[in-house]
């Protein structure tokens, strides 16, 4: 699998794996919850087959950077009228 498809397929599972950690883990802190998404969604996405097959060569940056997009993603939506339902 090319990167470009792989970043984007774990790019387009953020918003609703977020979603779905939120409905189950709501009690939960911050940092859990992203742990809980960072683990769904490099599962998704096989980060450790794509560091294997050399296709992400620095899986400890690959994550840190999905980090980012799940902090990015969590910033938009809890400034949007979905965090005040």
């Amino acid at each position: 699998m090319n990167f470009l498809t792989l970043f984007l397929r774990g790019v387009t599972l953020v918003p609703s794996v977020i979603q779905g950690v939120e409905a189950l883990m709501g009690a939960k802190t911050g940092a859990q919850k992203k742990d809980a998404a960072l683990g769904i969604v490099s599962s998704a996405i096989n980060v450790t087959d794509a560091v294997t097959n050399k296709t992400v060569i620095d899986g400890n940056a690959f994550a840190t950077g999905l980090g980012q997009v799940v902090d990015g993603v969590v910033a938009c939506l809890n400034a949007s009228v979905w965090h005040k339902a």
